[in-house]
């Protein structure tokens, strides 16, 4: 069976810093697999490598069997429809309400009138209210960002990834800013959409305990390579955040 997601030989270079050095993986519809290294390890730019934010300098990237790596501008739009990307930041508008911020995943492909004077067309409207229940913020979704607490923020960019229909879900250090609970919370939702709509889930975590819970499988960074998969007691992994 294809991998929702097929990462072969990635590499990146700033200068003369090596970011990644042919990192190869696959992740399948419905896993969740947990990266984890130190700071400088080179999780982060292998997220932002994949979902295109940074151009790698070698490597293919393949969503569904297609590759995506080769594609121009137009098509790249199109395709980045399929990759969900959550950020520990949570990246929200924060006067917007949540049901307005998870519309902004279709901004692109509506007309500039409609963006500018917040007329949503009412299946859009009705889509993302179906995505906030599938994150348990029904309640919300007509409260400010700026009102919800850190994990609910959370749970709204995810409502507004699955708003693209995507296949794969990047999220790069989803919960280092939560605390315990909410962090719980949210790695149960994106476990539990993995396995209820076949999402392919790959994420950053500087807790080995949370990769162990939630995690099928997890793979371990350092100095831009895997250099190990699968064993919570490796000895290659230090515990970081940010890379």
């Amino acid at each position: 069976m294809t991998p929702a997601l097929a990462i072969s030989g990635l590499s990146k270079r700033f200068d003369n810093v090596i970011a990644l050095s042919g990192v190869t993986l696959d992740v399948a519809a419905g896993e969740v697999v947990a990266v984890l290294g130190p700071s400088g390890s080179g999780k982060s730019t292998l997220f932002r490598c994949i979902a295109r934010l940074t151009e790698a300098d070698a490597g293919t990237i393949r969503v569904g069997g297609q590759a995506i790596d080769p594609l121009g501008p137009s098509a790249l739009r199109r395709a980045r429809a399929s990759i969900g990307v959550v950020f520990q930041q949570f990246n929200l508008v924060r006067r917007r309400s949540a049901l307005a911020n998870v519309m902004t995943a279709r901004l692109p492909s509506l007309p500039l009138w409609r963006v500018a004077l917040g007329r949503y067309p009412r299946s859009l409207r009705e889509q993302a209210e179906e995505a906030l229940r599938a994150v348990d913020l029904d309640a919300q979704r007509d409260q400010r960002a700026d009102t919800l607490s850190g994990g609910q923020q959370q749970r709204v960019a995810i409502a507004r990834a699955l708003m693209q229909d995507s296949r794969v879900l990047l999220a790069d250090e989803p919960v280092a800013s939560l605390d315990p609970n909410a962090a719980r919370m949210v790695l149960t939702l994106m476990r539990g959409l993995a396995k209820s709509r076949g999402l392919a889930v790959l994420c950053t975590l500087h807790q080995p305990h949370l990769a162990a819970e939630f995690a099928d499988r997890t793979l371990h960074m350092r100095s831009g390579q895997i250099v190990s998969a699968g064993d919570m007691n490796c000895p290659e992994f230090v515990g970081g955040s940010n890379s």
